[in-house]
């Protein structure tokens, strides 16, 4: 078993296996833990009483949190010549045709998202094994499929993203940055259990959330009282 490092034994003390009713507390625990050589991300674990494997137990949906996360996706547009202009006054990265398809095909991502026209989804198909285990294959649920490219752009620029439960029924999001405010993260993490709330899939049955729990990128678990978002 590897031994711990001196920072990592003395974050562990610090948490004290407490479930934290308050909010407050855990953010500033988090944030008194963020102890690495570099800037930690801020991370939601939630461990959701879902089974993906029906399709009416899934979670795939979007956000747009009050203070973004600290980071711009890189966001490349699939679409035909004519939309060409407007993806580029919208701010899209990277912008192409079938000269992206060929580019995706040989392995060549670079990039954080990707938004198409529908148009372009039927050619797409083929490259379904090699976006799908990414994330980064466009869909109408997940707001990357669109015919109005400057206002979805806007959307994810502003720091719309992405989250979805895995196979084991647990979300595992960033929701900023170890150097925000105490109000930021407060109202970041908030605005995410609200999300995650609002879009329980219609099969679940019972209680909702099995567990909470917050750290930093390098940091212990924090769990949270299910109950301390009321």
């Amino acid at each position: 078993m590897r031994k711990l490092s001196r920072r990592q034994n003395e974050n562990l003390k610090k948490i004290k296996n407490v479930v934290h009713s308050s909010l407050e507390e855990a953010i500033n625990l988090l944030q008194d833990t963020a102890t690495a050589k570099f800037i930690e991300s801020v991370e939601l674990h939630a461990n959701l009483n879902i089974d993906p494997k029906y399709a009416d137990q899934q979670l795939r949906t979007t956000v747009t949190l009050p203070h973004g996360v600290g980071k711009s996706a890189r966001i490349a547009v699939l679409t035909n010549e004519t939309n060409f202009t407007e993806a580029k006054e919208g701010g899209a990265d990277i912008i192409g045709s079938q000269e992206l398809i060929d580019d995706i095909s040989q392995g060549s991502i670079n990039f954080d998202l990707l938004i198409a026209t529908p148009d372009m989804m039927p050619k797409l198909a083929k490259l379904g094994r090699v976006l799908g285990p990414k994330g980064l294959m466009p869909s109408p649920k997940a707001g990357t499929v669109s015919t109005n490219l400057t206002e979805t752009l806007s959307e994810f620029k502003k720091g719309k993203f992405e989250y979805k439960a895995d196979k084991t029924g647990v979300v595992h999001v960033s929701f900023g940055k170890a150097n925000f405010s105490k109000n930021q993260l407060m109202e970041n993490l908030i605005s995410l259990y609200q999300s995650i709330q609002q879009n329980r899939p219609t099969g679940v049955k019972g209680k909702y959330f099995k567990s909470l729990f917050i750290c930093t990128s390098m940091g212990p678990s924090i769990q949270l009282d299910l109950n301390a978002f009321d």
